[in-house]
């Protein structure tokens, strides 16, 4: 039998400062057994209980606001105080013998007991089960609960979790024509409520980040349609939405590719949203069909530029090149339309002295200080 506890006050027993003595009544509260030269042995030759470990034992005594676990040959668990007070609608049903699973949080109080938690035992098996179907690419079908600038909030097996606007498939990414966040966002939240296929990408129980994804929780429907697409086909389609990082074309009702950026063009696309209009009709080529996404491309369906390089250009060249763009390590200028090299920041005094000696939009003589066409890399020098 457990010491009365009812003049403790509700401080001392959320911090878990309850009076544990107990009477000598085996049957009730003397949990500990004798161990004897099997105990002993398996003591010796197995692994004690360490803090974050998941545990299992049956109950050997039920006091008040405690509950005792064998937890044999390493001795007996306790759950009590404040790991008692938020699982005491579990345990206020458990019977002596019923088999716990708790994570351990102490391995030995101040009267040798190893002190265990149900709530952590709970979150540490659920951590488990993500990671489980993490591994196994699993999919579920789970309700938006909330949404942020950056995505949407989903609730899994009670802990919640994120979904980034770039993982949504893209049939559900906001189509906001000028990239407005604000905008987004309105779109982002008018899907709370709705539900989404989706899978789990990330699952870090130390920073507690739980991560999904609906590009890779194709439904079967969706793949039948993929299954047709191969790549090196060359299709018409129709834009559907652009964004920072690229195009959305569809191929056939219920069916979309995505032209990244730097499939674009060989040239450099500061712009996407700037290239192509909603609705507007472009021919693509299939680069890679994997995961049940398709991979398109416009570029591809030009000569490279970078070979017919190859054959007009070398090292040590006296080349004539506009300057396109400024970056942290320079300049970019290109020699031709799809081929660029860069002016390193290191030939000027700064890179005031570099954007005042070599403006936007104008013509400059370089010359070529390194040139790889196959690797598509070139560098560049003022010339004197």
């Amino acid at each position: 039998m457990i010491a009365d506890t009812s003049s403790k006050t509700a401080e001392e027993v959320e911090t878990g400062a309850i009076d544990k003595d107990l009477d000598k009544n085996p049957t009730e509260a003397e949990p500990l057994a004798k161990e004897g030269p099997m105990s002993e042995f398996l003591r010796a030759t197995a692994k004690a209980p360490a803090n974050d470990d998941v545990v299992e034992g049956p109950v050997i005594a039920v006091g008040r606001a405690r509950v005792f676990v064998d937890l044999h040959p390493f001795g007996t668990g306790i759950i009590y105080g404040r790991e008692y007070l938020s699982a005491r609608e579990t345990l206020k049903n458990v019977n002596l013998g019923d088999t716990i699973t708790a994570k351990v949080v102490g391995t030995e109080n101040a009267e040798g007991y190893i002190e265990l938690s149900l709530r952590e035992a709970r979150q540490a098996l659920i951590w488990n089960e993500a990671e489980t179907a993490m591994q196994k690419k699993s999919s579920f079908e789970l309700p938006i609960t909330d949404a942020n600038k950056g995505g949407l909030i989903i609730s899994w097996n009670g802990i919640q979790g994120f979904l980034p606007a770039s993982q949504l498939s893209p049939a559900h990414y906001p189509r906001v024509p000028d990239g407005d966040k604000e905008k987004i966002f309105a779109e982002l939240k008018k899907m709370v409520g709705s539900k989404l296929e989706v899978m789990i990408i990330t699952a870090n129980p130390k920073e507690q980040k739980l991560i999904f994804s609906e590009k890779g929780a194709s439904t079967s429907e969706r793949s039948s349609l993929v299954e047709k697409y191969h790549a090196g086909d060359v299709l018409m389609g129709t834009v559907t939405g652009a964004t920072e990082f690229g195009v959305f074309v569809k191929l056939e009702e219920g069916l979309e590719g995505l032209v990244h950026i730097s499939e674009m063009d060989w040239a450099l696309v500061e712009n996407p949203k700037a290239r192509y209009k909603v609705g507007e009709q472009i021919q693509v080529k299939v680069i890679e069909v994997k995961d049940d996404k398709v991979s398109l491309s416009i570029k591809a369906l030009t000569d490279d530029p970078w070979k017919m390089a190859a054959a007009k250009y070398k090292k040590d060249q006296k080349v004539d090149a506009v300057v396109i763009k400024y970056n942290k390590h320079g300049a970019l200028a290109s020699i031709e339309e799809g081929v660029a090299g860069l002016v390193h920041i290191s030939e000027f005094t700064s890179e005031d002295d570099l954007r005042t000696k070599l403006e936007l939009g104008k013509v400059y003589p370089f010359i070529i200080t390194f040139f790889e066409p196959a690797e598509r890399r070139m560098t560049l020098k003022p010339a004197a």
